[in-house]
């Protein structure tokens, strides 16, 4: 599981913070409100989450956790020590060449 640097998220949820309460103040101006979209479609991306709302909660948590617990809260693996292949590249040419 990749996942963004702390640094980013918090910048990130920030932006969305404050573009939220600039629509909010004026939900009528569409600039604002798509900014404020777009700013919501980072965080879903940058979280892999499908709604910003959802987005939202999981930059909160993953800022206010530990790298590990993070993971193992979203249901992922801390290691794949199982997965790793070892050794070099096997050679799949024909014997014949």
């Amino acid at each position: 599981m990749l996942l963004p640097a702390k640094a980013e998220v918090a910048r990130q949820l920030r932006r969305y913070r404050a573009w939220e309460r600039v629509m909010l103040a004026s939900p009528q101006d569409r600039e604002v409100r798509s900014t404020f979209e777009d700013s919501g479609y980072t965080l879903c991306v940058l979280m892999g989450k499908r709604c910003a709302r959802e987005a939202v909660d999981a930059a909160e948590r993953y800022l206010r956790t530990s790298l590990v617990t993070y993971v193992r809260e979203q249901g992922g693996r801390t290691q794949l020590a199982g997965r790793v292949r070892r050794g070099p590249p096997s050679d799949r040419r024909s014997a014949r060449q």
